[in-house]
């Protein structure tokens, strides 16, 4: 029996890492400017609790995404067995009668 391999193209780890290193630098760097910055201190406070807000949501979004698209693989897998089943159960040269 064949296994079918998932054709998905799957990350790498030095994808996965050089992904969160840039997300740590761009965060560090944003917080970093906010703190340095010229300003009273609640404008500093207002703007660094928009980029954590900005953050968490950013989060959020890519979760909400990633499970659309896994649901969406999900039904395609759904409805790929069921072509299959009825491929298997079809007899081209079975008689109509």
């Amino acid at each position: 029996m064949t296994s079918k391999t998932d054709s998905t193209a799957k990350n790498t780890a030095a994808f996965a890492a050089q992904a969160a290193i840039s997300f740590g630098a761009a965060l560090f760097a944003m917080l970093v400017a906010i703190y340095f910055m010229d300003a009273d201190p609640w404008i500093k406070g207002f703007l660094a609790l928009g980029t954590l807000y900005l953050t968490t949501s950013t989060f959020t979004l890519a979760k909400v995404v990633r499970d659309a698209q896994e649901d969406q693989r999900v039904f395609h897998r759904l409805d790929q067995a069921r072509v299959d089943k009825l491929l298997s159960e079809h007899d081209p040269f079975k008689s109509v009668s």
